[in-house]
């Protein structure tokens, strides 16, 4: 739905989806591939997760905060971009677990089937990151037309602006 909204309140909206595409687009495929792929960086790999859950506990700080102190429209956004952080969790810790298996099977020795297991572990995540990188660009673009998915303001009707024009 389509919603009348300031233009300062539009900028802010942006903000939760800017942050969480940097940190797919930016920390989990292009510095993971940079650092990847040159042997002599991948002791730095560390910095993936670090810059990942900093991103992602400053999300999730915004939606409480958003909550209480910002616009409704402004917090609409931040709490769909809170929902798509946990479900990203939520694979990674999948993903973690599923390797946790494999690496506790071969009993701390891994052999090339072990690492083949490991890859298709890891093809699920690298698809729900791609299928998130596409939610949460459709979500950049609603930010900055004023307008919010249905769910939203049944989920949070307190405060919630009346439409301006329904999908």
């Amino acid at each position: 739905m389509k919603y009348d909204v300031p233009p300062e309140d539009l900028k802010k909206a942006r903000v939760p989806h800017e942050v969480f595409l940097t940190n797919l687009i930016f920390n989990h495929i292009l510095v993971f591939v940079a650092i990847m792929s040159a042997s002599s960086l991948t002791h730095f790999v560390v910095f993936i997760p670090v810059f990942s859950v900093a991103s992602l506990i400053y999300i999730f700080w915004g939606a409480q905060r958003a909550k209480k102190k910002a616009s409704w429209y402004v917090s609409g956004h931040w709490q769909i971009a809170a929902r798509r952080s946990r479900f990203f969790l939520l694979m990674l810790a999948i993903m973690g677990a599923i390797f946790g298996i494999i690496y506790l099977l071969s009993g701390g020795d891994m052999k090339p089937q072990h690492w083949a297991f490991g890859g298709a572990a890891f093809l699920p995540t690298m698809v729900t990151v791609l299928g998130l990188i596409i939610f949460e660009s459709e979500s950049l673009n609603m930010a900055k037309t004023a307008m919010l998915p249905n769910w939203v303001s049944e989920r949070f009707p307190e405060n919630a602006l009346p439409p301006v024009e329904e999908n």
